[in-house]
């Protein structure tokens, strides 16, 4: 029977609303839900695919010991035996978790008390220290605590609004159309994007300041300066508030303008027009993310960004605040369970002795951990050097993520015993488990999640369990139930562990804590079932509200005051002779961390299909490389094969290159091998952003372009990367030779069978081979060869995958590589949402769409989730300047 369901998208930090529809044929569809307060209907590209991605292909559906197929009683035995053996043996710290913000609320939640309030240790991480552990350091030493203290509203409300460290328009979409729409409406507010690539997000700015790699310390502590020195500082605030302004002005004031100029890689102009804009301007949001936290002075550069907004008093009240954007889904529900190693759950701090205490005495656990543990880069190195002996890994691939990822992956390997709890069987980290636990993906788990704003909403299950995939939080309590912990882990529900999770954040509060959702401590399986977004603090009795924080103080500091950190720039530069270039990774559009999911969709891999680099075109030049060359990047730890993306959007001396690919979708494309595992001494976090490498053309005497409808399940090949298309499969190939049996290789790479003979095109002035291969009326195959990168219509050629060919003169034309003129190739697709192609929109240019409205309206290009939106009006200028030239 056909049904919706209200749930919330497992993408980013945003947390958008989701109408999940089941058909009466058992399709889904999703929609945005108009009602939710985080993205009132509107959805990104990757949260409008998400009902493509919800096959079972690749899926782990039963419990596996050494590879072989295994029931649960033997798989969560042999869990319990190892961990309880290693622990006896070794000792608590001997045994770890490696945990997600793609947990759920209620995951998360077992798994801290587990290991921190049970087995005794904190040895338990979550790849949130990889994204904002930086920030929530910050936090802890301005505030007292983890607060975020505005509202998404805000955004809309400010006259200025700063955006550094956030490609907004790619990472975090919606959020980033609820500014636009908000600038549509008031042409005078202000954005100023601080970013050294000038990304889709500088599309909305009215300043792009392309500062130098972590020049943002260097930038607001020039920031403090001026307020102090123009008058702007809100004295009665800061008198009334907070501690340490003298100290924290003293060490800001180290580097005069011409320093300034030197360490941010800015225009003396540059600097004083920034600093004079946010002194004039009261309402101002500064939002930061990854390129803020991912840095070894991350905490220092929150704490900077800080101090303005305390400095000045605009902090807590409508359009004024700091604001940090949350990369995953549920990082802020990890944050309020205690999911990093260096904090207990409910926002207690496992430094103090009093909050070890209540913990203990409300969960009734034998001794809580009474020190940090360790945090992710050093929790691996514990693997490597054996101090862990058993380690869990939970809804994460750190085998990708992970700073310096081969030595991470060594370490894995090595381990004697290694738990995986994964929706895929294979993917970079699970491969060598020896345990590995099927987990439940999104629309067939069930609880909470707390989104950037402080939000807490309920992703709802809408699909059965697939085979024998069990949650997350059920594997944690069967574990400790086997363990000797059956009284503390009796859950049966959902309901019953966010119950509990709630009574802990109520438990002995009385408002000296910020995180309070005691009115919902008595919370039964109905009311859970209908629970509506909400926003904490919602203390017992208290009815659900809009809160901001710190308005009029109120600090969670034991004086109630907030305390100004004095911060020094550092020295950011780690270039030289041998690794001349900075290497900066992030996220794409339409992908999502290690495209476990999203590398599912062929929409969503038609944007971007392989792995690239952004490099300056005077930087391409030196180093030989033109665009669509192939590029090996290298540092001391690894080293990585790319394409090339010539772009003067990127900064020179500076390179790019996305997160998300891996083993599974290309041949060697893991961009955090080559990040040394350098982290800030405060927070642990890795900095992902600031990378010594350099860069070399990589030389191949064959390039090859193929589709096939069989997914190949090993390439001989120098370069691959391969991607989800429409009717099968999309492939990038390189090779070192020029000569080979290419029909005999694409018998081996796409199971051809013997009997089917390819149709061929060889042009040799060009030194291009073509092969195309059908089965009836049906291509199987097509390999597209030359010397030089391949030169070919890719998006028609994906679409012949599930194109009849009964016609002769059409598998011609395949072989060709050329549409026909009732065909004409689309290009490179731009809109993922409704698959429009570059071609089709510099038509509709030519046809007098001048404007990305008329755009839309011509092809629908850019009216869903308007995350192409910048880059089609990037696509008219182009297209308007070479008509004037």
């Amino acid at each position: 029977m056909a049904h919706e369901v209200k749930t919330t998208c497992p993408y980013c930090g945003v947390g958008c609303g989701v109408i999940a529809r089941v058909g009466d044929d058992g399709a889904v569809s999703v929609k945005g839900d108009p009602e939710h307060p985080a993205n009132f209907g509107r959805l990104c590209s990757k949260g409008s695919a998400l009902a493509e991605t919800l096959d079972l292909d690749g899926r782990l559906l039963h419990p596996e010991i050494g590879g072989r197929r295994a029931g649960w009683d033997e798989a969560l035995d042999l869990v319990a035996e190892k961990f309880s053996q290693s622990i006896a043996e070794h000792g608590s710290d001997s045994v770890a978790l490696y945990v997600s913000g793609q947990l759920l609320t209620e995951d998360y939640y077992l798994a801290n008390k587990l290991m921190k309030g049970f087995i005794g240790s904190a040895n338990i991480d979550t790849n949130s220290r990889l994204c904002m552990s930086s920030s929530v350091a910050g936090h802890r030493r301005a505030f007292g605590s983890d607060t975020v203290p505005g509202t998404y509203e805000d955004l809309e409300l400010a006259d200025l609004v700063i955006l550094t460290g956030s490609n907004m328009a790619w990472c975090h979409p919606v959020l980033y159309q609820r500014l636009a729409a908000a600038k549509a409406n008031r042409p005078e507010m202000q954005v100023v994007v601080i970013d050294p690539r000038r990304t889709m997000t500088a599309d909305i700015a009215d300043m792009h300041l392309a500062i130098a790699p972590d020049g943002d310390v260097a930038l607001f502590n020039g920031l403090l300066v001026h307020l102090a020195e123009s008058g702007a500082i809100g004295w009665d605030y800061v008198s009334a508030n907070t501690n340490g302004f003298a100290e924290a002005l003293e060490a800001a004031s180290g580097l005069d303008l011409p320093a300034l100029s030197d360490a941010t890689g800015l225009t003396q102009k540059q600097l004083r027009e920034f600093f004079r804009l946010f002194e004039a301007t009261e309402k101002v949001v500064t939002c930061y993310s990854q390129g803020v936290n991912q840095s070894s002075a991350g905490t220092d550069k929150v704490n900077a960004i800080l101090n303005c907004h305390l400095a000045t008093g605009r902090i807590g009240r409508p359009g004024m605040g700091p604001f940090s954007l949350t990369g995953q889904p549920n990082a802020m529900g990890g944050r309020e369970v205690g999911g990093l190693a260096n904090m207990l759950a409910a926002h207690l701090d496992i430094e103090k002795a009093v909050d070890r205490d209540l913990v203990r005495r409300f969960w009734g656990a034998p001794a809580v951990a009474s020190k940090p543990g360790l945090k992710a880069v050093d929790m691996f190195r514990a693997v490597a050097d054996g101090r862990i002996k058993a380690l869990w890994i939970m809804a994460t691939n750190p085998v990708v993520s992970m700073p310096d990822a081969d030595a991470v992956e060594a370490a894995i390997k090595a381990c004697p015993f290694v738990v995986v709890s994964e929706m895929q069987r294979q993917t970079d980290t699970a491969r060598h488990a020896h345990v590995a636990l099927p987990s439940l993906g999104w629309g067939e788990k069930d609880g909470t999640v707390t989104n950037s704003e402080r939000r807490i909403s309920r992703q709802r299950a809408f699909l059965a369990a697939p085979g024998e995939a069990r949650a997350d939080w059920w594997q944690l309590a069967e574990v400790a139930r086997r363990m000797g912990f059956q009284q503390a882990f009796g859950h049966s529900s959902q309901s019953e562990i966010f119950a509990e999770h709630a009574a802990l954040s109520g438990f002995e509060n009385d408002g000296r804590r910020d995180f309070d959702i005691g009115a919902h401590a008595a919370i039964d399986q109905a009311a859970y079932d209908d629970l509506a977004p909400f926003q904490w603090p919602q203390p017992k009795g208290a009815a659900p509200q809009e809160k901001r924080f710190f308005a009029e103080g109120g600090f969670y500091h034991a004086d109630g005051r907030a305390r100004f950190i004095a911060v020094q720039a550092p020295q950011a530069r780690r270039t030289n002779e041998v690794f001349p270039y900075t290497l900066n990774t992030g996220r794409v559009r339409d992908h999502w961390h290690t495209m476990t999911r999203t590398g599912k969709s062929a929409r969503l891999s038609s944007h971007l299909a392989e792995p690239f680099v952004e490099i300056h075109p005077r930087d391409a030049q030196n180093i030989g490389v033109s665009d669509a060359d192939l590029v090996t990047i290298e540092s001391p730890h690894g080293a990585a094969i790319v394409r090339a993306l010539v772009t003067d959007r990127q900064a020179e001396g500076n390179l790019f290159v996305p997160m998300h690919w891996n083993d599974q979708f290309a041949s060697k494309a893991r961009i955090d091998a080559l990040v040394a595992p350098v982290t800030d001494p405060v927070s642990g976090q890795p900095a992902s952003k600031n990378v010594a490498v350099r860069a070399t053309r990589f030389s191949a005497k064959t390039y090859g372009f193929a589709v096939s409808t069989q997914k190949p399940e090993q390439f001989d090949a120098a370069y691959w990367a391969i991607a989800k298309a429409e009717g099968g499969w999309r492939m990038e190939l390189a090779f070192a030779d020029s000569d080979g049996d290419w029909i005999d290789w694409c018998r081996q790479a796409f199971c051809i069978p013997a009997e089917i003979d390819p149709i061929g095109y060889t042009d040799r002035t060009s030194g291009e081979f073509r092969l195309a291969f059908f089965d009836g009326d049906r291509l199987l195959a097509a390999l597209f060869l030359s010397p030089r990168p391949v030169a070919v219509a890719r998006n028609w050629a994906v679409s012949q995958l599930s194109t009849s060919h009964a016609n002769l003169s059409k598998r011609f034309a395949v072989a060709a590589g050329r549409p026909g003129a009732d065909k004409p190739d689309p290009g490179a697709t731009v809109c993922s949402c409704f698959s429009v192609g570059v071609n089709q929109i510099t038509a509709a240019i030519r046809e007098g769409c001048h404007s990305v409205e008329a755009v839309g309206e011509k092809t629908s290009a850019g009216t869903n989730c308007g995350s192409c939106r910048s880059e089609i009006r990037g696509i008219i200028n182009a297209c308007l300047a070479a008509a004037a030239e």
